[in-house]
């Protein structure tokens, strides 16, 4: 189970303290079992609002990152086909000028 966020926190936690303070003031409850309910309502409601927060999507980073990638791909790509064409007449001309160092046969 992962461990909760910041966000979870701070909600979940404001929901508690601010949902038992109005039960306690709108019931005006008095009895060790009233306050008993009243805090165990809003701390099931605390554990309910700090679950339904958004969480960030742990399946849209890896996708994110993919999409990253691909498009550094296709910018690598970009960037060294131009550089390949602009050094095929270059080398040709080298070759021509030192008598084929670079050919390799």
């Amino acid at each position: 189970m992962p461990r909760p966020t910041v966000a979870q926190l701070a909600y979940g936690s404001c929901t508690v303290i601010l949902s038992t303070l109005a039960m306690l003031l709108l019931s005006q409850t008095s009895s060790g079992l009233g306050i008993a309910v009243v805090a165990l309502a809003a701390l099931a409601l605390g554990i309910l609002v700090a679950m339904t927060v958004p969480l960030p999507k742990a399946h849209a980073a890896p996708a994110a990152a993919a999409a990253r990638d691909t498009r550094d791909a296709r910018t690598v790509e970009q960037v060294q086909a131009p550089a390949r064409e602009w050094r095929e007449p270059v080398s040709a001309g080298a070759e021509t000028g030192q008598g084929g160092s670079g050919g390799g046969s």
